[in-house]
């Protein structure tokens, strides 16, 4: 779900809340070297999102956070803050060039450049943790 989380709604956090779960703790971060991407420059994205980013002139960029059920990838448009919210049973990566990474959750997609060593590590921590969360191997699909 696409949502706007530029203002503090405890509506909206219980729903995020929910949807991926709470916020890791300070423990549980430090231990797993980090939670967040750092800036990722959108080449490409649904219409949705297409549509949000375009009101300004400003380069296209989102952040992903990792939380226990699933991502928050967020990005600004004008002076709004939007959130994609993904749990894992949703989200689909795919690595289609070298340079580029595809998040997909059911119509929306956000391509992202991927160019440098640390957002590839990044990316497969996100799918080993939905990997761990999920609980499927690929023993389970064989068996």
């Amino acid at each position: 779900m696409l949502l706007n989380v530029s203002y503090n709604r405890p509506k909206i956090k219980a729903q995020i809340d929910e949807s991926v779960g709470k916020a890791f703790s300070l423990m549980d971060r430090i231990k797993m070297g980090g939670i967040g991407s750092g800036k990722l420059v959108i080449n490409s994205s649904s219409v949705q999102i297409h549509n949000l980013l375009i009101l300004d002139s400003y380069v296209n960029t989102c952040s992903i956070e990792m939380r226990p059920k699933g991502i928050l990838l967020s990005f600004r448009s004008i002076l709004e803050t939007y959130a994609l919210i993904i749990p894992y049973h949703k989200l689909k990566i795919y690595k289609g060039e070298s340079q580029q990474y595809s998040i997909y959750m059911d119509n929306y997609f956000v391509k992202v450049k991927a160019d440098q060593k640390r957002i590839h590590q990044f990316m497969k921590k996100v799918m080993d943790q939905k990997l761990d969360v999920s609980g499927q191997g690929i023993d389970e699909y064989y068996s």
